[in-house]
Formats: structure tokens, C-alpha cells, sequence
């Protein structure tokens, strides 16, 4: 009997213990995509990377080829040298996010059930923008701070800068409706 409980006993310790080398899916390293509508600051969808290396310092390195006739921009976790991001730009066209795949729709993301707003602490940091141009970025963020994956996000890395910047898949005579705002929030 006493045999038959001891057994009992060491096998829900080891169903319940994972290995060291397994992630611990409350710490993966993880990094949230936003996507929000240039015109309009509508948040239009968005998508949760995850990494199994982790680190607590989140840089980026952009990879950008001007569109002569076809370009792209590229934005890469410096860190982990993984891709974050990836769209083609064409002159007198539209290009399209190639990466990352899937994006999930705006309806599918929690909202707060509060009214209060939040802003990141360590404010905004522009990772590619070629004119140097000066932009407010309230009316963007007010379209995704309400979002309850965005407060997680701010409580888990709460001095974190929030990466920001204009995509623009259409230059020539690009159209500003096809242009949107992307955001990158690190847990």
C-alpha cells in the first residue's frame, strides 16, 4: 500500500515537472505586432511572435532597399537576428506584409473593461524612418492601448520603449490608404 501511494506520488511529480531545456510558455520570449490603419488610426489586426531564446534587450536592425521599381523593408530582432517583419514596397503599385503571415483580425483582441489610458513609459522610438519626419504618435496609440495583450505587455517590460513606424507598400504617387502604422511591443 505504502509502495503503491509512493509510486502514485512520484508520477504526478513527474508528469507536473518539465525540462530545464523546455520553454516556460509564461517566460517565452515574446514580441507583439500591431497593425494600424495610416489614415484612420483604426487598429486593424495583429500578431504575438514568439522566440525560444530569450533576452531582456530588444534592439533592431532594419534592412531596407529602396524601391527603384521593386523594393522592401525588413526589420529584424538584432538580439536574435530573427525576422519581426517583412514587406515589399513598390514604386507606382502596392506592395503587401510578407512576413508575418496570418495576421489576426482587430475583433479577435481583448479590450479592458476600463476606461483609464496608459502610455508606455519610455515612450516611442521610430526604427525606420527615411524622410526624418516629425510625427505624433497619440492618435496611433490611442487605437491600441486599451487592448488587454498591449497592457500585458506594458506590465511585463514596463520600461521598455515602443517601436514604431510607417509602412508604406505604395511610393511614387503612393496612396496614404494603403499605408499603416506597425507597432512592436516586447514582453
Amino acid at each position: 500500500m505504502k509502495t503503491a501511494i509512493l509510486l502514485s506520488l512520484l508520477m504526478v511529480l513527474a508528469i507536473g515537472c518539465r525540462s530545464v531545456d523546455e520553454p516556460n510558455p509564461d517566460n517565452t520570449n515574446k514580441v507583439l505586432m500591431l497593425k494600424i490603419d495610416y489614415t484612420t488610426n483604426t487598429f486593424e489586426g495583429g500578431k504575438e511572435l514568439l522566440f525560444s531564446k530569450d533576452t531582456n534587450v530588444f534592439s533592431i536592425k532594419t534592412e531596407y532597399t529602396p524601391p527603384g521599381d521593386f523594393g522592401s523593408i525588413k526589420i529584424i530582432y538584432s538580439e536574435l537576428n530573427e525576422t519581426i517583419f517583412n514587406g515589399t514596397i513598390i514604386w507606382m503599385g502596392t506592395g503587401k506584409i510578407t512576413y508575418p503571415e496570418n495576421i489576426i483580425p482587430a475583433d479577435s483582441f481583448s479590450i479592458v473593461m476600463t476606461d483609464d489610458f496608459v502610455t508606455p513609459s519610455a515612450g516611442f522610438e521610430n526604427i525606420f524612418n527615411p524622410g526624418n519626419q516629425i510625427f505624433d504618435y497619440t492618435p496611433v496609440w490611442i487605437s491600441v492601448q486599451g487592448l488587454v495583450k498591449v497592457r500585458q505587455y506594458l506590465r511585463s517590460n514596463p520600461n521598455a520603449t515602443v517601436k514604431i513606424f510607417l509602412y508604406t507598400p505604395s511610393v511614387g504617387v503612393g496612396n496614404p490608404l494603403d499605408w499603416d502604422w506597425i507597432i512592436f511591443l516586447k514582453n
